[in-house]
């Protein structure tokens, strides 16, 4: 099988982690990005590179051909969920149907591998926990809806024997790679550690905590935070699962750890040796006391084996790049 690997979306946070990790364990990885939201700067200078958009059936059929490309990762999804609400086209028409011309580009050129970025949005807020696979999805926004509608598109090309897919859904991706020379940087930014990191360091006055009223020992809500590179691995992983049989695969990954947002406001405090300044808000609507994973389904048939379950061990790493590059990518270039 080709080692050559189509990463859309490969300028972006997760996706630069995976190109990095894909390059070490001895794969091509080309990458297609509109950079809109990722970094020219975090890919390896040796990876080559397409400035475009998934959407462009012209381009990517291109690319698939002159590169000989035989696995599709797509990691190029809108996926700020208040955004989705406020404009559900823009994520219906980036997430689902760029995503369907994407994989009509794969059809027409006979490239039938393809590993989606999908997220545990799908779920909504469960009725049960933890979160497996067989867990009944309810999405309750625009983003994990559209993230669902790929998932089933996905299905039915599998059942059809048209394309063979694996999907992941993430949980609370954090981290940054622990040589910091990648990292975490989005404009705007949403996710709590780098939040708490600017807070901390005086870039942020202050974050909020939405809701310390729930039923959790501590009132805030618990969240299963994976790290960046764990959640990449499991991306290398499973191409070998595809060579050995076709169809339709999902995974839920996480570490199955749950951590309140005090508990993470409280390590970084403890890794930085900064306080963390923050104000309760009341609670947002549709957050759920309780969401974490169970992995274990990736760990049997994948051998996942997550290096990074420690909050403190995942903080640290991305407390090393933002100490470095308090800016992200902008202090990067100027490192250079």
């Amino acid at each position: 099988m080709s080692k050559n690997v189509l990463v859309v979306g490969g300028c972006g946070y997760i996706g630069s982690h995976c190109v990095r990790l894909l390059k070490q364990k001895g794969f091509n990885p080309v990458v297609l990005d509109n950079l809109i939201f990722g970094h020219r700067e975090a890919l390896p200078k040796d990876v080559v590179f397409f400035h475009g958009d998934l959407g462009d059936v012209e381009l990517v059929s291109k690319i698939l051909s002159s590169e000989n490309i035989e696995v599709v990762m797509h990691f190029a999804a809108f996926a700020f969920v208040g955004e989705s609400v406020e404009k559900p086209l823009k994520y219906y028409s980036n997430n689902v149907e760029k995503t369907i011309r994407l994989l009509q580009a794969m059809r027409d050129c006979c490239v039938r591998k393809f590993i989606f970025s999908s997220s545990c949005a799908t779920f909504g807020t469960p009725d049960e926990l933890p979160i497996h696979e067989l867990t009944p999805q309810a999405p309750i926004n625009p983003y994990g809806q559209s993230k669902l509608m790929v998932e089933t598109i996905l299905k039915d090309l599998a059942e059809a024997g048209q394309m063979s897919s694996a999907v992941f859904r993430y949980f609370n991706a954090a981290g940054a790679s622990p040589d910091a020379e990648i990292g975490e940087s989005h404009d705007p930014e949403t996710h709590l550690i780098p939040l708490a990191i600017d807070a901390a360091t005086g870039r942020r006055k202050s974050l909020k905590v939405f809701g310390t009223d729930y039923p959790t020992p501590d009132g805030t809500c618990l969240r299963d935070y994976v790290h960046v590179d764990d959640l990449s691995l499991a991306h290398i992983l499973v191409i070998d699962k595809m060579v050995e049989s076709s169809g339709f695969i999902d995974y839920n990954l996480g570490t199955g750890r749950p951590c309140s947002v005090k508990e993470v406001l409280d390590t970084v405090e403890l890794v930085t040796r900064l306080k963390v300044p923050y104000e309760n808000a009341s609670r947002r609507q549709g957050d759920p006391p309780l969401l974490f994973a169970d992995s274990s389904k990736a760990r049997t048939e994948l051998g996942w084996d997550p290096e990074h379950v420690d909050i403190k061990n995942i903080i640290e790493t991305a407390w090393e790049w933002h100490k470095k590059y308090p800016s992200g990518y902008d202090d990067f270039v100027q490192h250079q």
